[in-house]
């Protein structure tokens, strides 16, 4: 995935890079940005993350305003007070900036210990209303945390009626388990957990790439509280014999790892080559280095374990069909995920699944199609029932003029 920066962005970064007189934390919370359009195309700079730079929520918003600090190298970065540029950490800045735009939603976060030691951190609504709103569970893939791949999507799913919940899965962002569990099993025990915390009994769900196979499992685990499941680029349906027969662009988990978990510049950049049907053509290391120092370190053996866990023994034959309708979103060109995979999970969901495919989109379908994705998402959960074609325009012309 990519992280766009608009010239407004990159101009402000200049401003408090090139200043050696006021220390960068002065800077860094009186420097706001202005608010982008979604579909917004002028971009010149990418970093490896899902979501555009700008929030949706806010014309003018501080970049340091947020409720929580990670206890990482990039809470380290972020409240540095040297004078020298070279310390502020763009992608610290940028996390920051994500947490102030969930808050400017009207989304509160919380950590949620669970029995077996596991804590799981969140965003959920601040004020929840469950008599007149849907609550909706927002599930991140591989990469960054919960508020990097969501932000954009926040204000047309508020507006559209729904209560959004947002967590991290475990060993992303600020949620752990002592747990040797790697499965994703686990991962979705761990979030049904939360929301038995919250008191949430029915919830809609929508899973990106990695976060598929948690709603996946959510949904096998609990078919009455789960009314609704998105699916987006979510290979659920592989097997481990794939591998080696060729379907992706890797040959063994090891090299998948070394991709979904970067460790250097090159890999960073290869895998937004592979997620992107344009990718970038400039991709700075110091900013690739960056986002891996602050996002990637962290817990990056038991990230590889997530993966390895994933794929060994997996076999179709296992996966059991889910009760709930179902919408499968995928980018016609993706090459994390490829296309067969989508084809094979309508097959074995059948009557229950649909199947929308985006075209000119790879695997950040979520990032390079953000309006279509959106789209679909509440024209499935609005109008579960009615296939009348005015109420699909109203639907749809709603979406666009909300974003």
């Amino acid at each position: 995935m990519a992280r766009r920066y608009s010239m407004e962005s990159i101009q402000t970064f200049i401003k408090f890079f090139s200043s050696s007189r006021t220390n960068s934390r002065t800077i860094i919370q009186t420097t706001s940005i202005p608010k982008p359009s979604l579909t917004n195309q002028a971009h010149i700079l990418y970093l490896h993350t899902s979501q555009p730079f700008s929030p949706l929520h806010q014309s003018n918003t501080s970049f340091c305003q947020t409720t929580r600090a990670k206890p990482t190298c990039a809470g380290i970065r972020r409240h540095s007070t040297s004078r020298m540029a070279c310390c502020v950490s763009i992608t610290a800045c940028c996390d920051r900036y994500y947490d102030a735009t969930f808050s400017a939603a009207g989304l509160r976060p919380s950590v949620v210990s669970l029995s077996d030691g596991t804590s799981i951190h969140l965003w959920s609504p601040q004020y929840p209303n469950p008599s007149s709103r849907r609550a909706l569970v927002l599930i991140h893939g591989f990469g960054a945390s919960a508020t990097w791949q969501w932000a954009p999507y926040l204000r047309p799913l508020i507006k559209a009626g729904f209560d959004l919940y947002v967590p991290d899965l475990i060993f992303f962002g600020g949620s752990f388990s002592p747990s040797p569990d790697r499965s994703d099993y686990h991962q979705a025990r761990s979030v049904v957990g939360v929301l038995d915390r919250l008191g949430v009994s029915r919830f809609g769900l929508v899973g990106v790439s990695y976060g598929g196979f948690v709603s996946y499992r959510i949904s096998e685990l609990c078919p009455e509280r789960v009314e609704r499941v998105v699916l987006i680029c979510a290979g659920v349906c592989l097997e481990d014999t794939d591998l080696a027969k060729g379907l992706f662009v890797v040959s063994n988990v090891a090299d998948a790892a070394e991709l979904l978990v970067p460790r250097r510049p090159e890999k960073l950049k290869e895998l937004v080559r592979l997620t992107f049907v344009r990718p970038p053509r400039v991709m700075p290391s110091c900013f690739m280095r960056d986002y891996i120092q602050v996002m990637c370190t962290e817990y990056a053996q038991e990230k590889t374990e997530l993966l390895q866990f994933l794929i060994q023994d997996r076999k179709l034959s296992n996966l059991p069909k889910l009760t709930q309708q179902t919408l499968i979103l995928w980018g016609e060109q993706d090459k994390v995920f490829p296309l067969e995979l989508a084809h094979r999970l309508k097959r074995h969901l059948e009557e229950n699944s649909q199947l929308v495919i985006i075209k000119e989109a790879g695997h950040a379908v979520n990032l390079e199609k953000p309006a279509e994705v959106v789209k679909n998402i509440i024209n499935f959960f609005v109008e579960p029932s009615s296939n009348n074609s005015t109420n699909d325009h109203k639907v749809c012309y709603f979406v666009y003029s909300i974003l």
